[in-house]
């Protein structure tokens, strides 16, 4: 190796995590502070969490609560257009005058 060019490698180098696990391992850095680890990742843990960074969550659920407004509203409408157009048929279907 050349020297001078290498960091300064940490064999007991601690790691700590948000959840309050620790361990130790090899790094070029003394101590390092993580969010998540394999004892409280949800891949790991088998629960559904969600993080939320900066309202991301809540946007997304509105923006969803929006479109199935939207789409509600849109059936409404075809399911009322379907209706009026079976009447105004059978209207024919019977020889009556429709007003439209």
């Amino acid at each position: 190796m050349k020297p001078g060019i290498h960091p300064k490698y940490y064999p007991d180098a601690k790691i700590i995590c948000s959840c309050g696990n620790s361990w130790t391992a090899g790094c070029t850095q003394p101590e390092i502070h993580t969010d998540v680890c394999s004892a409280c990742h949800p891949f790991y843990t088998g629960e559904q969490r969600i993080v939320d960074s900066a309202g991301q969550v809540d946007r997304f659920m509105k923006r969803l609560r929006t479109k199935d407004q939207i789409r509600a509203k849109v059936r409404a409408e075809a399911e009322t257009r379907r209706s009026e157009e079976e009447e105004a048929r059978k209207a024919r279907a019977r020889g009556e005058e429709t007003a439209e």
